[in-house]
């Protein structure tokens, strides 16, 4: 767990709230990572393949991916809770997720450090302060952590996921990359940073991250592209920053990843943020 700081500093982190009070009914989610906040009342979560818990207590749910379930209020007490789409990395093949079970449950309590971050990071959601979407990034990343931390405590981690930052030569090679990700890295390069043959190491890579190394760079960059766009960089500025010679590499590497421009997905974070604090 110690090399998960630098993965963790590139990946960006959002929420955006969709639903705060009261609540009945039955309502469906399935297009993202969802964090849900149960403040008072009953509910029973469905998952898709009939897995269900049901919460009758002040809780917190986080599910890190999109996992297809419904939530189903029950008995006849008023139901509150808070519900917020949330997106920590550029796609699904993060290891941080795929470490991640895929639904982490827990009680709110006063001795509960979760319980504190996930208000506070509620709390900036909803008040139009200096430096919000800066804090509810870090705030985030902290919540990532004491989530992986209550996992490994609670054994539900899946270790095997995390293999490549504990093993003992792609460590190296994760470190190398995380350090430069703009750095012109080669298949060879990187299979001599881990001490192995060319198709030995791209083969041990990807069965390790589920990714092959140049996907995971491009990934990489991306992120940090994205970090930098947010801080009003010119596009031509950011693209050296990464690693490519021209603005017009980034634009294509952008719209084959995400679809559109950096521009375009410049336009739209800010455009969801507008909406959220509206």
């Amino acid at each position: 767990m110690n090399n998960l700081n630098g993965i963790l500093n590139q990946h960006v982190f959002s929420t955006t709230v969709d639903h705060s009070g009261s609540f009945s009914g039955v309502r469906h989610f399935n297009n993202s990572g969802r964090l849900h906040m149960l403040e008072s009342g009953t509910v029973k979560i469905v998952q898709q393949g009939g897995s269900e818990v049901l919460l009758d207590r002040p809780s917190i749910v986080l599910l890190p991916t999109a996992v297809p379930h419904r939530l189903e209020a029950k008995g006849d007490a008023p139901v509150s809770l808070i519900s917020a789409s949330v997106s920590f990395c550029l796609n699904n093949s993060s290891m941080i997720l795929k470490a991640l079970p895929d639904m982490m449950y827990l009680q709110v309590n006063p001795g509960c450090s979760m319980s504190c971050t996930v208000q506070w990071l509620f709390k900036e959601v909803f008040e139009q302060r200096f430096g919000k979407e800066l804090m509810i990034n870090k705030l985030g990343e902290i919540f990532m952590l004491q989530m992986l931390r209550h996992a490994t405590e609670q054994g539900s981690l899946h270790e095997g996921a995390l293999a490549a930052i504990n093993h003992p030569q792609m460590r190296k090679v994760i470190d190398a990359i995380h350090t430069d990700p703009g750095y012109h890295w080669t298949l060879n390069g990187l299979a001599s940073i881990a001490a192995m043959s060319r198709s030995k190491f791209a083969e041990c890579f990807k069965s390790l991250v589920g990714q092959t190394p140049n996907d995971y760079i491009t990934d990489l960059r991306l992120a940090r592209a994205q970090k930098l766009l947010k801080s009003d960089k010119p596009v031509n500025f950011v693209a050296s920053e990464v690693g490519y010679e021209h603005g017009s590499a980034l634009v294509r590497i952008f719209k084959k990843k995400l679809g559109v421009s950096p521009r375009q997905w410049l336009q739209q974070a800010r455009q969801s943020s507008a909406v959220l604090n509206a």
